[in-house]
């Protein structure tokens, strides 16, 4: 697959997470945010737990997506601790940024996302324009690292 098109289908994987997370009442606050440590695919506000023990927090969430017969664990594998540094510097750096922000707790989330020629029975899924092809989220690791 050339860049560019490995870079659309994470566009599109990311605008599926995206889409998943404002069904169950999150708020994307930023999407590609950028520095000169590195990127973060999605960042999210929303609340942990249940009843009396909810509270607000922001999510940091790598996507990965993937084509079928994957290498790397549907993108899980792509996640070394070198990366995880990176996601995690980048994310103090966001706070800095944000202090409004910087007291919420905060998690590090991983979504992969799955590329396939069929739509799925069920569930949430984006078929990409033009193509006999469809995105379904994979598998949501909250809490991931």
């Amino acid at each position: 697959m050339a860049t560019s098109d490995a870079q659309d289908l994470g566009q599109y994987g990311e605008q599926l997470v995206y889409q998943w997370l404002t069904q169950r009442r999150w708020q994307v606050i930023q999407q590609q945010w950028h520095s000169r440590f590195g990127e973060i695919d999605l960042i999210a506000k929303g609340h942990s737990g249940q009843g009396a023990l909810s509270s607000e927090m922001i999510a940091f969430i790598e996507v990965k997506t993937r084509s079928q017969g994957n290498w790397d664990a549907d993108g899980l594998l792509a996640l070394t601790r070198s990366k995880q540094r990176k996601l995690q510097t980048t994310a103090r750096y966001f706070l800095l940024r944000h202090p409004h922000l910087s007291e919420l707790p905060c998690r590090f989330d991983i979504a992969l996302v799955r590329c396939q020629s069929a739509p799925p029975a069920q569930g949430l899924h984006l078929q990409i324009p033009g193509l006999q092809k469809y995105l379904t989220l994979q598998t949501y690791l909250p809490n991931a690292f």
